[in-house]
């Protein structure tokens, strides 16, 4: 049995943190994985302009409470569902997360956790564990499954590198001229020519 991993921002889902600093009128907040890979500094930086603006998990949420996944998105889930196991690896966080995966039928995430203090100000976040893409991937392997994963973020190469198969969807050409050893796919139709071709080069 073959596993697809995605990621979600940016795959399945718009950037939540664009989708909000847009509304909010902060440019600072559009840094994303796909232009900062150390996530660390990007969610301490992120949490400092929260702080100081004086935004907190209600503010977000109700922003995302109006987004919907990306065109195609849910179709191009239900299709590769038929075929293969889907597991959604994301540095989303679940208190983020709920509404978008509901509109995509609620496959398997895997993702993180914020905490918010009594009056809904985000104080820390808690990643389920270090390089948890590359770690999920790695123990699905262990479990002897065959692996192809798809993302678009400095975040995500080291998922597409552990898994039997890489592929880029819709990446910035920052990411693209660093990582020139994955295939690249900018709409679903050639994502899922290039998930059918890997399918077929790395076997059950």
């Amino acid at each position: 049995m073959q596993i697809v991993c995605l990621d979600l921002e940016g795959v399945l889902v718009p950037e939540i943190w664009i989708a909000f600093a847009e509304r909010t009128g902060i440019p600072e907040l559009r840094r994303t994985t796909r232009d900062e890979p150390d996530y660390d500094k990007l969610m301490k930086y992120r949490l400092g302009i929260l702080a100081e603006k004086k935004l907190g998990l209600p503010d977000i949420q109700d922003v995302i409470g109006g987004l919907s996944p990306l065109p195609g998105a849910a179709e191009f889930v239900d299709w590769l569902r038929r075929d293969f196991q889907v597991v959604i690896l994301s540095d989303t966080f679940y208190e983020f997360a709920a509404p978008l995966m509901k509109q995509l039928g609620s496959p398997t995430l895997f993702c993180h956790r914020l905490e918010a203090d009594g009056s809904g100000m985000l104080v820390d976040y808690h990643l389920r564990m270090p390089d948890q893409k590359r770690e999920a991937v790695k123990a699905f392997k262990a479990l002897n499954f065959r692996t192809i994963a798809a993302g678009d973020s400095y975040n995500d190469t080291a998922m597409l590198g552990e898994a039997n198969a890489g592929i880029l969807f819709c990446p910035p050409d920052n990411v693209v001229r660093e990582f020139p050893q994955f295939p690249v796919a900018r709409d679903y139709a050639v994502l899922k020519d290039e998930i059918l071709a890997a399918s077929g080069r790395i076997g059950e």
